[in-house]
């Protein structure tokens, strides 16, 4: 009988999944820029885009996610500019996690050391090219973990798009509940469905930190990637 039920939404549910996946992409992409663009300003030497740049981090960090949407979705047209639904989660989102992830931007270029900035300045590189060729390319492994859990805890936040009239996957599996019941069923597939879309993400993350690793010499196995560490295996390690 539950059968009967799930099938006329099956459609319905592909259409969450599709917004909850468009949702998390786009606000990744744009948590990305805004995560390097207000990492590298934090960093400069310059007053005025420092301090500007630190107050934006953290007063998105300082702010609810929850409160943002709305101040996006109901106050920003009294101000005569509105946005769709779908535009005000991706903003949203874009500055939240930016700004964590601009904290892990400006400690991955701290944490490279410190030779490496005097041998570029030795070879007379201008500051923009010391950054693009010397300082990012060996900072980026060492964001690529964190922006890891960046990725899971956005795609985790994407349920409350539909407190901005956002239909995602959540939305269905809610309605789909209110319509036939059968909440064990329905919430169980939620979680199974979240916990595949973070899994993916993470294997995502592994396979561009290896990449990233790679192209500084620092061969990583690919059977690595996907195996599982288990207390075994950790026990071997630190032994």
């Amino acid at each position: 009988m539950a059968d009967l039920q799930f099938v006329p939404w099956v459609d319905n549910l592909l259409g969450g999944l599709w917004v909850t996946i468009y949702v998390t992409v786009l606000g990744a992409v744009g948590a990305t820029l805004v995560a390097f663009a207000l990492g590298l300003l934090v960093r400069m030497k310059a007053a005025l885009p420092r301090i500007g740049a630190r107050i934006v981090i953290e007063f998105f960090r300082g702010t609810s996610l929850l409160v943002q949407l709305f101040w996006l979705f109901y106050v920003l047209p009294l101000l005569g500019y509105r946005l769709t639904p779908i535009a005000v989660a991706v903003v949203a989102f874009s500055l939240n996690f930016g700004a964590y992830g601009a904290e892990v931007v400006r400690g991955a270029i701290t944490a490279v050391p410190r030779p490496q900035w005097e041998g570029a300045i030795a070879l007379s590189l201008s500051p923009v090219q010391r950054m693009r060729r010397v300082i990012i390319p060996q900072a980026l492994p060492l964001m690529i973990p964190p922006f890891g859990n960046l990725l899971i805890q956005l795609l985790k936040s994407t349920p409350l798009v539909f407190l901005v009239t956002v239909t995602d996957l959540a939305t269905v599996a809610d309605q789909y509940r209110a319509a036939e019941g059968n909440e064990a069923f329905i919430f169980g597939l939620l979680l199974v469905v979240y916990f595949v879309l973070a899994y993916l993400c993470t294997l995502l993350m592994h396979v561009l930190e290896a990449r990233a690793k790679g192209r500084l010499g620092q061969r990583e196995e690919r059977s690595k990637i996907f195996a599982f560490r288990g207390p075994a295996a950790q026990e071997g390690e630190v032994a």
